[in-house]
């Protein structure tokens, strides 16, 4: 039997998971509650296994760990995104990379759904209005026939779209990688950061997403527009994204991802009223944690197996 670790199980799902429960009492697993705190206490706990399993994206995989860590040969991911993973190094020591993709889709997607009707509501600041004391009138936007904008036709932009034509808006689309059959209206970027009342996010974290929007893109939105973003912080440049709230260049933002998280007491924007600020819980739902947890498990089996699923990046 291959060996098998859990390296960053903190705060712990996957030891709260059924399907591991039912998992390790046929698979021997060293098991970690606690996240590794540094390169090498992740490199102590992992260098004599074949198999990791990663549950946290603070837990790095650079080259200097994969190549301290010759007994690896897969590293399946809870999650989609690999942005912690340097996988070049991974292909090169010979580790084959899982994910596991989709899980999250409908959760996500919701809390797209639910930050764009909060900003376009005003729900926190009407609701710390009313417990003062105020009862403030006609400061809400109406969604029904405004333009939603989704960059990213993923699994998760395109279940977004699909919510938003459900409440009344137009969609149009930008993807990296233009399919007509994906059933959506696709435009050039700068045609849907103009046109757009709604702009939501839905792209990979890559040295080609890095500031992805920055101000020279801002400066192209309308002044209504809302900007969502639930994929990754960095995509976004937060300083021009600050400005432009400051200045009311935007509208408001609906943010789930940071550059720094968790956000630090202070940040600036905790200091706005024109933002709504989850803590990178998008896809955090009891089915999608059971789901997600499940499917990295069976990543595991069906690589042992030799038959591979869900591989982002091969040996």
């Amino acid at each position: 039997m291959p060996s098998i670790v859990i390296p960053d199980d903190q705060p712990a799902v996957m030891g709260l998971a059924s399907a591991y429960k039912q998992w390790v009492e046929t698979h021997p697993v060293t098991y970690y509650d606690t996240l590794p705190g540094s390169e090498e206490t992740l490199i102590e706990r992992i260098r004599d296994f074949e198999v990791v399993v990663n549950i946290r994206s603070s837990t790095k995989f650079t080259g200097r760990v994969f190549a301290a860590c010759p007994n690896m040969k897969q590293l399946s991911i809870w999650g989609t995104g690999t942005d912690n993973v340097d996988l070049h190094a991974a292909k090169r020591h010979g580790v084959t990379v899982t994910n596991t993709p989709g899980v999250a889709a409908m959760a996500i997607a919701e809390h797209c759904l639910m930050l764009t009707l909060a900003v376009a509501r005003r729900v926190i600041p009407l609701h710390k209005q009313v417990v003062n004391g105020g009862w403030p009138r006609g400061q809400s936007i109406q969604l029904r026939g405004k333009t939603l904008g989704i960059v990213g036709l993923g699994a998760i932009g395109r279940q977004f779209a699909k919510l938003g034509e459900a409440i009344g808006m137009k969609v149009i689309a930008w993807t990296m990688h233009p399919n007509p059959a994906l059933g959506f209206e696709l435009v050039e970027l700068d045609h849907l950061l103009r046109e757009s009342d709604v702009i939501s996010l839905h792209l990979r974290q890559s040295p080609q997403t890095a500031g992805f929007l920055n101000t020279s893109q801002f400066e192209l939105m309308k002044q209504s527009a809302i900007l969502i973003n639930t994929a990754r912080g960095p995509i976004v440049d937060e300083p021009a994204l600050i400005a432009a709230l400051r200045a009311r260049r935007i509208t408001g933002a609906g943010l789930d991802v940071f550059d720094t998280e968790p956000l630090p007491p202070g940040h600036p924007l905790t200091q706005l009223d024109n933002v709504v600020l989850t803590p990178h819980c998008a896809g955090v739902t009891p089915e999608v944690l059971e789901a997600g947890l499940a499917l990295a498990l069976t990543n595991v089996e069906s690589y042992l197996s030799g038959s591979p699923r869900h591989v982002v990046s091969p040996a």
